[in-house]
């Protein structure tokens, strides 16, 4: 381990810990700073979890905010403060500082740990300024004796990830130990992890996406995860092309980004780039809808029928698309194991087979509250289930996702209609590269079916030409009503387009 004397290993009560220990020398982490082994992992967390008890026997889930890019000094960190007893509160390094401000104070985060990267903007936090303050290099180079750390029990908190704030300002999602240890093992089994695994981690480290699916279920495997520090199409490509991959996940907007970069290679890399990706054993898309078109252009190039899953930051995954067996384009499949799911109308009765509910999820998996907000906590549960938000319709065994309803359910002339259903079909416009369908109040509809869309490179599109061709694929009542063509559509960290925003562009 780099820098320091060793410090010895000590026993956890945590299971991730505890499995690590038994994986000893085997390579946990390839980053930026180097490829550290499951030894140098629970050394490096030992010593950060010293630095953030300073002699205090337990943080007492005390929350730690903290703000790394991804690598080596995110991992440790993020172990260091579970095994010293802290709610790790991971801060995103592409958020302004308004933003990261924001999470430290409702977090009432009472230490802030930093990478020297951000130096800089977390100095000029208020948040940061009252909190104990502490850079990553400090905290993992820690010489000095210390006391056993405390043994930490499933049942305490141990993160806190906040909502993307898409219908209302970020909520902090508390889950426990045993919340985490439902979510992996559940897709632990569900995807067959195994030791030999590795994967390449793209993706954001604030979203359950990046820090469950993917660095928390291959840290419990055994398996290897290299990350890099920041997307770069050309050099996924190349990753990908390599023989020593087994898995990927991504967003839809970074599957387009790779589909763009691989257009964009001289044949003979193509081939390459195919190849090597067609050796992965599993591909994911997840945290938006995936497209049609994109699902078909990436089985073309790889090989891949990408499996598409449906969760969210407070139930981890909840329904998944077989490892095994027919994947349908625009369905998320069935529950994953340990996880119950049901669809019930607006009164909370059990929906009639074919008939669109509102998912409700039940299970260990579920988080534990909405931090310091009892009343939305309350509100978010019925009966002991989970209330998502999210309408979908269960079809020949398999869910298919219909949208929020605060923005993908339009109410329009006595209609109930999926925005997610309408963009679809609009994707197939030749003029079309991209589009947000949403409903803005109308006087005679209720609501107005609006669509913003990004067209392709030299092209316009008039609202009456794509009205004609939409009424020859769509329902008179689902076509839309009023146009927006814009340069890129809003998005969060995580490629998701936020409708709120795009629903301001026609009112």
């Amino acid at each position: 381990m780099p820098g320091g004397s060793e410090v010895p290993p000590l026993p956890s009560s945590l299971p991730l810990v505890a499995r690590a220990e038994a994986h000893d020398d085997r390579t946990a982490i390839v980053a930026p700073e180097g490829t550290f082994t499951y030894r140098d992992l629970l050394d490096a967390s030992a010593r950060v979890a010293a630095c953030l008890l300073d002699g205090r026997p337990d943080l007492g889930e005390s929350r730690v905010a903290f703000l790394a890019p991804a690598g080596w000094h995110y991992v440790a960190a993020q172990w260091g403060i579970w095994r010293a007893g802290g709610i790790a509160v991971p801060l995103a390094t592409s958020h302004p500082p308004a933003e990261l401000e924001y999470v430290i104070r409702d977090a009432d985060a009472e230490i802030v740990l930093a990478h020297p990267d951000f130096a800089e903007m977390v100095r000029g936090l208020d948040g940061a300024k009252r909190a104990r303050l502490i850079w990553t290099p400090q905290a993992l180079e820690r010489t000095t004796p210390h006391s056993p750390l405390p043994a930490v029990e499933e049942g305490r908190r141990a993160m806190m990830v906040y909502t993307s704030g898409t219908t209302g300002r970020p909520k902090g999602v508390v889950t426990t130990h045993a919340n985490l240890r439902a979510q992996v093992t559940s897709l632990i089994a569900a995807w067959e992890w195994t030791v030999g695994d590795a994967i390449l981690l793209v993706l954001p480290l604030h979203h359950v996406h990046g820090i469950v699916n993917v660095l928390a279920c291959a840290l419990w495997a055994g398996a290897r995860c290299e990350m890099l520090a920041k997307f770069d199409g050309p050099r996924v490509w190349g990753r990908l092309a390599d023989d020593d991959l087994t898995l990927f996940m991504a967003v839809p907007t970074i599957y387009n980004k790779l589909i763009a970069a691989w257009e964009a290679a001289p044949p003979e890399r193509q081939r390459a780039y195919a190849a090597g990706c067609a050796r992965l054993r599993l591909m994911v898309s997840g945290s938006a809808a995936l497209p049609i078109r994109t699902l078909e252009r990436w089985q073309a190039i790889s090989g891949h029928v990408l499996l598409e899953r449906y969760g969210m930051t407070e139930i981890g995954m909840a329904l998944s698309n077989p490892l095994r067996g027919e994947r349908r384009p625009g369905f998320v499949g069935t529950p994953l194991p340990g996880v119950e799911v049901r669809l019930v109308d607006e009164q909370g009765r059990p929906a009639q087979p074919g008939t669109p509910g509102e998912i409700e999820v039940r299970g260990p998996n579920v988080f534990l509250e909405y931090w310091r907000r009892p009343d939305a906590t309350a509100q978010a549960f019925r009966d002991g289930w989970f209330r998502t938000g999210d309408m979908a319709v269960l079809e020949q065994g398999a869910y298919r996702i219909l949208g929020r309803t605060s923005v993908d359910i339009i109410k329009s002339g006595g209609y109930k209609i999926s925005a997610l259903e309408i963009e679809d079909v609009l994707r197939a416009h030749p003029a079309i590269a991209e589009c947000a369908v949403v409903g803005v109040e109308d006087a005679e509809w209720g609501e107005r079916i609006c669509a913003a869309v990004e067209l392709r490179d030299d092209v316009t599109l008039a609202l009456e030409e794509l009205q004609r061709w939409a009424k020859q694929r769509l329902a008179p009542y689902k076509v839309p009503r009023a146009l927006r063509c814009v340069a890129a559509l809003p998005r969060n960290a995580m490629g998701k387009v936020t409708k709120p925003e795009v629903a301001r562009l026609f009112r």
